[in-house]
């Protein structure tokens, strides 16, 4: 028996690559909230739905730009063909606090065209990175105390004590709020006709690294086709993933998970591991998603283990298991 036929059976068995089956034992947690499964590919050809769907997957996110209506039509065609769901497209980093406003013109147009392009696929939301801003100094993860304005979402100080080392980057961030608040806000009647809701994730731009300030930014545009699309792992080294997940409650509208290894003696403060190796308590961080009453798609964005054995680790973190054989979380 060759691996592809191994992962095939141990699928339907549910023991892969040495992950024991997910168990639905009496003694197991039961929770309310329903999740559900989906993985990463660019495109939804024929080769790619049936892969995704024989592994035991339903739903798929995108990523591929330059997509037309027209080929997101016959994308959507084919993985319904294959029983999948193209639940959200990533619409990739957009540029909204470009200092040149032809750029943030441009980069504003992208962004309604890949609106088209998500509701032509049939996916509920397009996750957008407004911006990023970068070479400047800034504080390390584990530093940051951002005190806000409530009303501008202007920052007054990022870490506890003297801030003059940052004001640079205080600057840049606040200047991206405001830019980006502009953006998203004449977006929203796109996104409205479309019917498809903006996804805003905590991603790895250096802007809105705290649960408080992330979600009373997304909070402030006010309006239903506007939410958080929370990642479990990007921010664990700011605080922990609970932390997130309880901020951001009814604002969340999808999940991606992948796992970081917290080391504050490297450069980024740690590490991206495959699921299950790092420092998320993955157990815990399930309980607070059935605390917080988020149910919809939680999507892998990570590539560490093959598509059969993502499958049932997707399962045991659904059932509050460990994730991995001998792991506590």
């Amino acid at each position: 028996m060759n691996r592809r036929d191994f992962l095939k059976a141990a699928a339907v068995t549910g023991v892969v690559a040495g992950l024991p089956a997910a168990s639905h034992a009496a003694a197991d947690p039961v929770y309310k909230t329903k999740l559900e499964k989906a993985l990463i590919a660019q495109v939804a050809d024929d080769a790619t739905c049936e892969r995704i769907a024989k592994a035991g997957f339903p739903g798929v996110e995108l990523t591929r730009k330059g997509i037309t209506v027209e080929q997101a039509i016959e994308g959507r065609r084919t993985a319904e063909k294959h029983g999948l769901r193209i639940h959200s497209l990533m619409s990739g980093g957009a540029d909204f606090n470009n200092p040149d406003p032809d750029a943030r013109k441009r980069s504003f147009d992208v962004m309604v065209e890949r609106i088209r392009v998500t509701a032509a696929y049939g996916a509920s939301t397009m996750l957008l990175v407004p911006c990023r801003v970068g070479g400047m100094t800034m504080p390390k993860p584990s530093q940051f105390s951002i005190d806000f304005d409530p009303q501008t979402l202007h920052v007054r100080t990022v870490v506890k004590g003297d801030n003059a080392p940052f004001a640079a980057y205080i600057d840049a961030q606040n200047r991206s709020t405001d830019l980006t608040r502009e953006a998203v806000t004449k977006l929203i009647p796109v996104a409205a006709r479309e019917g498809v809701i903006i996804a805003l994730e905590n991603v790895w731009n250096n802007l809105w690294v705290t649960p408080e300030f992330a979600a009373a930014f997304v909070k402030s545009f006010d309006s239903p086709w506007v939410k958080a699309y929370v990642d479990l792992g990007n921010h664990v080294r700011y605080t922990a993933t609970e932390n997130w997940l309880r901020a951001m409650g009814s604002l969340i509208v999808k999940l991606h998970i992948k796992d970081f290894r917290i080391d504050r003696s490297m450069k980024n403060d740690g590490e991206f591991v495959g699921l299950g190796r790092g420092s998320v308590n993955w157990k815990s961080v399930r309980d607070v998603i059935d605390e917080v009453r988020y149910n919809g798609w939680v999507t892998i964005e990570e590539n560490n283990y093959s598509d059969a054995e993502y499958s049932t680790i997707m399962d045991r973190f659904f059932a509050g298991q460990a994730l991995t054989e001998g792991a506590s979380s």
